[in-house]
């Protein structure tokens, strides 16, 4: 079993910054990939950012130069910068890891950008 703890919410102005942690335990494999979602109430949620064990990373468009995927394979912890926070990023962010047909989820954490 894989356990996923994230961190790192909060509530702040636009034109603001937030790290997001979300650290990884239980039984992992060396090569798998790690990201973020979001999702707001009645949507489906939607890939942030991902990052795999070798250190490729895809981002929506919607984050491209504003936010920054990051990883500590040491550490198994996963980081999501986020710089230049508008309102629309309000979501709550989950924290993803799979490999092949596994997946598993954290928790999930609130972040919300006021105008």
């Amino acid at each position: 079993q894989v356990q996923l703890v994230e961190s790192g919410g909060g509530l702040v102005q636009a034109g603001g910054s937030l790290r997001l942690s979300c650290v990884v335990s239980g039984r992992i494999f060396s090569v798998n990939t790690m990201g973020w979602y979001c999702q707001v109430p009645g949507k489906e949620r939607e890939l942030v950012a991902s990052i795999t064990s070798g250190g490729s990373t895809n981002y929506a468009d919607s984050v491209k130069g504003r936010f920054a995927i990051s990883r500590d394979n040491a550490k198994n912890t996963v980081y999501l910068q986020m710089n230049s926070l508008k309102p629309e990023d309000t979501a709550v962010y989950y924290c993803k890891y799979w490999r092949n047909m596994y997946a598993y989820w954290g928790q999930g954490t609130q972040v919300t950008v006021s105008s």
